[in-house]
């Protein structure tokens, strides 16, 4: 049988044996965020001592080039005396920090903050309060994005779409069905095109051949469609920042990592990370859709570059020790370099019409 029988995995067998068969999107909401079971729910998933990395656990330039980034919002929104900050997925809080140590070049714009954070995990809460706490900044936390704010709004989304849950289709010889988790004969985990057709099929798909397999995720674009209901109504910009394509085609992403390494999805459910890859073009025209403009999606390493990467380093190098300059230079070529997270990440801007396209964005431009 799959896995050696975590407590979740329990419970799964127990559904797809009353229901024939779950979804894929529910068996990546029930493995990531299920109250007494979910991955995110019940333990510390970041850093070296946990299952992946990510931009602000690899390098401090990260979080410090986006505060860069919210500052230049700032001033384009007139330096009001209020201005939230909403993270959504804030991990253990290393990216918010960062953006405020950066922010205190310049007090009037820290005194205006206001940090929200959207966070589950209470694990995870407890480190971000640690963390943030010493800087003086109103902290407040949200299980949700809250659907209104009282002033202008900037967002950043770091590796939080990924994670949402996307649905699988397969194109079989009597048309599109819904790919179910079951049970095969031996009582393994295993996938079955046996569920209903798609409500709605993106026009890109239309005329995939038999066998073909896509993702889609209407939870991701209704996420990003309240966010732009979030920014239209108090006008402001947002950052998503993941790991994906800006031009949909098929095929199946879906992955699981445990311990830094990928294993099989159905590896112990519960106790692993599950994400697939993220599509921006459709979280563009559901950011459109809200009212937002969207210009061209960047790749991660020319956006940080653009923001001044290069001479953030050579700054921070200029006052390192030979054990801090590797290990700076290590970060500096993780977040940014090709090999890394620099081509396959990707960053998306969306920003209220009424405001100016933020840097280093085209100032012309519509969805990837």
């Amino acid at each position: 049988m799959s896995g050696a029988g975590t407590p979740l995995e329990r419970i799964i067998r127990q559904q797809i044996t009353t229901s024939g068969g779950l979804a894929v999107a529910e068996y990546m909401k029930q493995c990531l965020t299920h109250p007494e079971h979910g991955y995110y729910t019940t333990r510390q998933p970041l850093g070296a001592e946990g299952d992946f990395l990510t931009a602000p656990e690899a390098s401090q330039m990260f979080g410090e080039l986006l505060g860069i980034w919210a500052l230049a919002c700032w001033q384009q929104l007139g330096t009001p005396h209020r201005l939230h900050i909403v993270e959504l997925g804030p991990g253990r809080g290393l990216l918010m920090a960062d953006l405020l140590r950066a922010a205190r070049s310049r007090p009037a714009f820290l005194q205006a903050l206001q940090v929200h954070l959207v966070e589950l995990s209470p694990t995870l809460r407890r480190e971000q309060k640690q963390r943030l706490s010493g800087f003086g900044t109103p902290l407040h936390w949200h299980d949700m994005l809250p659907e209104q704010l009282d002033a202008s709004t900037l967002v950043i989304a770091n590796e939080f779409f990924d994670a949402l849950p996307v649905h699988h289709y397969e194109r079989t010889a009597e048309g599109w069905r819904e790919r179910l988790i079951t049970l095969d004969a031996n009582g393994n985990f295993t996938f079955s095109a046996s569920g209903p057709a798609p409500a709605t099929l993106p026009g890109w798909a239309q005329d995939l051949p038999t066998g073909s397999i896509i993702e889609l995720s209407p939870e991701r674009e209704a996420a990003a469609l309240a966010l732009g209901r979030l920014l239209h109504g108090t006008g402001g910009a947002a950052l998503i920042i993941d790991y994906g394509h800006t031009t949909p085609a098929p095929g199946e992403t879906l992955q699981a990592l445990h311990r830094h390494k990928q294993v099989d999805i159905f590896h112990r459910p519960g106790e692993c990370d599950l994400t697939t890859h993220v599509d921006f073009h459709a979280l563009a025209e559901a950011l459109r859709q809200a009212g937002l403009h969207t210009p061209p999606a960047m790749e991660q390493g020319a956006f940080l570059l653009a923001l001044g990467l290069r001479e953030r380093l050579a700054t921070l190098l200029r006052n390192a020790d030979d054990e801090q300059a590797r290990r700076l230079l290590r970060g500096a070529e993780r977040i940014a370099g090709i090999e890394h997270m620099g081509s396959l990440f990707k960053v998306l801007c969306a920003h209220h019409p009424h405001l100016p396209t933020p840097p280093p964005f085209a100032s012309a431009g519509t969805a990837p």
